[in-house]
Protein backbone atom coordinates (compact mmCIF):
# COMPACT_ATOMS: atom_id res chain seq x y z
CA UNK A 1 0.00 0.00 0.00
CA UNK A 2 1.28 3.31 -0.90
CA UNK A 3 2.27 6.15 1.74
CA UNK A 4 2.16 8.79 -0.58
CA UNK A 5 -0.58 11.65 0.87
CA UNK A 6 -1.78 14.16 -2.22
CA UNK A 7 -3.30 17.52 -0.65
CA UNK A 8 -4.57 20.05 -2.93
CA UNK A 9 -4.62 23.77 -1.95
CA UNK A 10 -7.34 25.89 -3.00
CA UNK A 11 -8.01 24.79 -6.80
CA UNK A 12 -6.33 21.85 -8.01
CA UNK A 13 -4.80 23.75 -10.96
CA UNK A 14 -3.15 26.53 -8.44
CA UNK A 15 -1.04 24.16 -6.39
CA UNK A 16 -0.93 20.77 -4.54
CA UNK A 17 1.49 18.94 -2.21
CA UNK A 18 2.64 15.36 -2.18
CA UNK A 19 3.82 14.08 0.90
CA UNK A 20 5.45 10.67 2.72
CA UNK A 21 6.44 9.70 6.13
CA UNK A 22 10.43 10.38 6.83
CA UNK A 23 13.10 9.49 9.77
CA UNK A 24 15.65 11.90 10.09
CA UNK A 25 18.82 9.25 10.63
CA UNK A 26 16.25 6.97 10.68
CA UNK A 27 14.91 7.96 14.18
CA UNK A 28 13.48 11.06 13.84
CA UNK A 29 9.73 11.25 12.24
CA UNK A 30 9.67 14.30 10.75
CA UNK A 31 7.95 13.41 7.26
CA UNK A 32 9.19 14.78 4.03
CA UNK A 33 7.08 16.96 1.38
CA UNK A 34 7.33 18.52 -2.09
CA UNK A 35 5.00 21.07 -3.20
CA UNK A 36 4.02 22.19 -6.74
CA UNK A 37 2.61 25.24 -7.79
CA UNK A 38 1.11 25.95 -11.45
CA UNK A 39 2.22 29.19 -12.61
CA UNK A 40 -0.13 31.46 -14.68
CA UNK A 41 1.47 30.25 -18.32
CA UNK A 42 0.54 27.16 -17.32
CA UNK A 43 3.94 25.73 -16.56
CA UNK A 44 4.28 24.09 -12.49
CA UNK A 45 7.29 25.31 -10.37
CA UNK A 46 8.22 22.64 -7.86
CA UNK A 47 10.21 22.34 -4.55
CA UNK A 48 11.22 18.82 -5.16
CA UNK A 49 12.20 17.09 -2.04
CA UNK A 50 10.24 13.47 -1.64
CA UNK A 51 10.93 10.65 -4.18
CA UNK A 52 9.27 11.24 -7.54
CA UNK A 53 6.80 8.38 -7.09
CA UNK A 54 4.24 7.15 -10.08
CA UNK A 55 1.30 8.73 -8.03
CA UNK A 56 3.51 12.16 -7.85
CA UNK A 57 4.04 11.93 -11.66
CA UNK A 58 0.22 11.24 -12.22
CA UNK A 59 -0.50 14.13 -10.18
CA UNK A 60 2.05 17.06 -11.81
CA UNK A 61 0.76 15.48 -15.10
CA UNK A 62 -2.42 16.87 -13.89
CA UNK A 63 -0.84 20.28 -13.82
CA UNK A 64 1.02 20.77 -16.28
CA UNK A 65 4.60 20.73 -17.93
CA UNK A 66 7.22 21.60 -15.20
CA UNK A 67 8.98 24.11 -16.17
CA UNK A 68 11.58 24.05 -12.44
CA UNK A 69 12.38 21.71 -10.37
CA UNK A 70 13.52 23.73 -7.10
CA UNK A 71 16.06 22.60 -4.29
CA UNK A 72 15.15 24.12 -1.20
CA UNK A 73 18.44 23.72 0.56
CA UNK A 74 21.49 21.82 1.16
CA UNK A 75 20.25 18.92 2.36
CA UNK A 76 17.31 18.50 0.30
CA UNK A 77 19.04 16.93 -2.53
CA UNK A 78 18.13 13.32 -2.33
CA UNK A 79 15.46 13.38 -5.27
CA UNK A 80 16.93 16.17 -8.11
CA UNK A 81 18.04 13.63 -10.25
CA UNK A 82 14.93 11.67 -10.30
CA UNK A 83 13.02 15.21 -11.43
CA UNK A 84 15.12 16.21 -13.61
CA UNK A 85 15.54 12.70 -15.70
CA UNK A 86 12.13 12.69 -15.64
CA UNK A 87 11.63 16.41 -16.86
CA UNK A 88 14.79 17.37 -18.43
CA UNK A 89 13.71 20.78 -20.15
CA UNK A 90 12.70 21.63 -16.81
CA UNK A 91 15.32 24.57 -15.03
CA UNK A 92 16.99 23.22 -11.83
CA UNK A 93 17.85 25.64 -9.26
CA UNK A 94 19.09 24.97 -5.65
CA UNK A 95 21.73 26.53 -3.14
CA UNK A 96 25.15 26.31 -4.40
CA UNK A 97 25.70 23.87 -1.17
CA UNK A 98 23.03 21.55 -2.50
CA UNK A 99 25.06 21.64 -6.03
CA UNK A 100 28.59 20.48 -3.76
CA UNK A 101 26.59 17.47 -2.18
CA UNK A 102 25.20 16.09 -5.40
CA UNK A 103 28.54 16.40 -6.71
CA UNK A 104 29.81 14.21 -4.01
CA UNK A 105 27.12 12.20 -4.32
CA UNK A 106 28.26 11.19 -7.77
CA UNK A 107 25.68 12.28 -9.44
CA UNK A 108 26.29 14.40 -12.44
CA UNK A 109 23.54 17.07 -13.14
CA UNK A 110 23.27 20.87 -14.52
CA UNK A 111 22.22 23.65 -13.10
CA UNK A 112 20.33 26.61 -14.41
CA UNK A 113 21.22 28.64 -11.02
CA UNK A 114 22.64 28.28 -7.65
CA UNK A 115 21.59 30.70 -4.72
CA UNK A 116 24.83 31.64 -3.07
CA UNK A 117 26.86 31.12 -6.55
CA UNK A 118 24.58 34.18 -8.37
CA UNK A 119 24.55 37.12 -8.03
CA UNK A 120 22.27 38.25 -4.81
CA UNK A 121 19.57 39.88 -7.37
CA UNK A 122 19.62 36.88 -9.81
CA UNK A 123 16.07 36.35 -11.32
CA UNK A 124 15.05 32.93 -12.21
CA UNK A 125 11.74 33.71 -14.44
CA UNK A 126 9.29 33.27 -11.40
CA UNK A 127 9.25 35.92 -9.73
CA UNK A 128 6.47 37.69 -10.65
CA UNK A 129 4.53 35.04 -8.87
CA UNK A 130 7.44 33.24 -6.20
CA UNK A 131 9.55 35.44 -4.29
CA UNK A 132 12.55 34.12 -2.23
CA UNK A 133 15.22 34.66 -0.02
CA UNK A 134 18.21 32.61 0.57
CA UNK A 135 19.07 32.01 4.37
CA UNK A 136 22.82 32.45 4.05
CA UNK A 137 23.42 32.82 7.36
CA UNK A 138 21.52 29.31 8.25
CA UNK A 139 23.43 26.30 8.44
CA UNK A 140 21.27 24.29 6.34
CA UNK A 141 21.30 27.63 3.55
CA UNK A 142 17.98 27.24 3.02
CA UNK A 143 15.38 29.06 1.05
CA UNK A 144 12.10 30.40 1.68
CA UNK A 145 9.48 31.26 -1.22
CA UNK A 146 6.42 33.52 -0.75
CA UNK A 147 3.43 32.28 -3.58
CA UNK A 148 2.23 35.92 -3.45
CA UNK A 149 -1.31 34.79 -4.93
CA UNK A 150 -1.65 31.94 -2.48
CA UNK A 151 -0.08 34.13 0.12
CA UNK A 152 1.61 30.71 0.99
CA UNK A 153 5.50 30.59 2.47
CA UNK A 154 6.96 27.68 1.32
CA UNK A 155 10.25 26.40 3.08
CA UNK A 156 11.94 23.03 4.47
CA UNK A 157 14.02 23.66 7.38
CA UNK A 158 13.66 26.90 8.32
CA UNK A 159 10.91 26.21 10.34
CA UNK A 160 9.10 23.11 11.32
CA UNK A 161 5.47 21.75 12.90
CA UNK A 162 6.11 17.82 14.09
CA UNK A 163 4.38 15.67 14.63
CA UNK A 164 3.93 15.39 10.86
CA UNK A 165 0.70 13.92 11.72
CA UNK A 166 -0.37 14.38 7.65
CA UNK A 167 2.60 13.17 6.25
CA UNK A 168 2.52 10.14 8.42
CA UNK A 169 -1.92 9.58 7.75
CA UNK A 170 -1.46 6.10 6.08
CA UNK A 171 1.82 5.28 7.33
CA UNK A 172 2.21 2.42 9.72
CA UNK A 173 4.43 3.96 12.11
CA UNK A 174 3.93 6.50 14.40
CA UNK A 175 4.77 10.32 14.18
CA UNK A 176 5.38 10.59 17.69
CA UNK A 177 8.45 8.71 19.05
CA UNK A 178 10.67 11.46 21.23
CA UNK A 179 10.18 14.93 22.27
CA UNK A 180 11.75 15.99 19.05
CA UNK A 181 8.50 14.80 17.63
CA UNK A 182 6.50 18.11 19.06
CA UNK A 183 8.73 20.45 17.73
CA UNK A 184 6.50 23.47 16.45
CA UNK A 185 6.52 26.96 16.24
CA UNK A 186 4.51 26.04 20.02
CA UNK A 187 7.12 24.45 21.28
CA UNK A 188 10.07 26.32 23.84
CA UNK A 189 12.84 24.38 22.04
CA UNK A 190 11.65 25.56 18.91
CA UNK A 191 13.42 29.34 18.58
CA UNK A 192 16.74 28.13 20.76
CA UNK A 193 17.13 25.25 18.13
CA UNK A 194 16.52 28.14 14.98
CA UNK A 195 19.27 30.42 17.10
CA UNK A 196 21.50 28.11 17.18
CA UNK A 197 21.20 27.09 13.61
CA UNK A 198 22.07 30.77 12.66
CA UNK A 199 25.54 30.42 11.59
CA UNK A 200 26.34 34.22 10.89
CA UNK A 201 23.25 36.11 13.80
CA UNK A 202 23.55 39.18 11.00
CA UNK A 203 22.65 37.78 8.33
CA UNK A 204 19.43 35.89 9.79
CA UNK A 205 18.07 39.16 11.66
CA UNK A 206 18.24 40.22 7.98
CA UNK A 207 16.52 37.44 6.13
CA UNK A 208 14.26 36.68 8.82
CA UNK A 209 13.09 40.37 9.16
CA UNK A 210 12.84 40.30 5.58
CA UNK A 211 10.55 37.15 5.57
CA UNK A 212 8.21 38.65 8.73
CA UNK A 213 7.76 41.57 6.17
CA UNK A 214 6.24 39.27 3.44
CA UNK A 215 2.12 39.00 3.29
CA UNK A 216 1.24 34.99 3.91
CA UNK A 217 -1.12 33.63 5.68
CA UNK A 218 -0.33 30.19 5.43
CA UNK A 219 3.21 28.19 6.03
CA UNK A 220 3.84 24.99 3.88
CA UNK A 221 6.91 22.82 6.14
CA UNK A 222 8.70 20.18 4.37
CA UNK A 223 8.43 18.83 7.63
CA UNK A 224 5.11 18.63 9.73
CA UNK A 225 1.54 19.57 9.38
CA UNK A 226 0.81 22.84 6.90
CA UNK A 227 0.12 26.28 9.19
CA UNK A 228 -3.28 27.67 8.30
CA UNK A 229 -4.46 29.78 11.12
CA UNK A 230 -1.77 32.72 12.45
CA UNK A 231 1.09 31.60 9.94
CA UNK A 232 3.19 35.07 10.83
CA UNK A 233 2.43 34.33 14.82
CA UNK A 234 4.48 31.09 14.15
CA UNK A 235 7.12 32.17 11.98
CA UNK A 236 8.22 35.42 14.51
CA UNK A 237 7.93 32.89 17.64
CA UNK A 238 9.78 30.91 15.76
CA UNK A 239 12.28 33.42 14.59
CA UNK A 240 11.71 35.82 17.92
CA UNK A 241 15.37 36.00 18.90
CA UNK A 242 16.41 37.23 15.18
CA UNK A 243 13.52 39.83 14.99
CA UNK A 244 13.63 41.61 18.79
Amino acid sequence: MSETVIREFDTLESRTNVKLPFARFGLFPVGGRSTAVKLRDGGVWVLASTPLDDETKDQLKTLGPVRYIIGADAVHYLFLDQYKKEYPAAKLIAPSEAIENVSKAGKNLTFDGAWGRDPPDSRYGFEDEIEHCYFSGFKNKDVAFLHKESKSLIQADLLMNLPPKEQYAKAKSSPILSSLSNLNPNSWGHPYMTYALGVDKEAMRRDAKTVSGWDFSRIIPCHGDVIETEAKKAWNTVFQKFLD
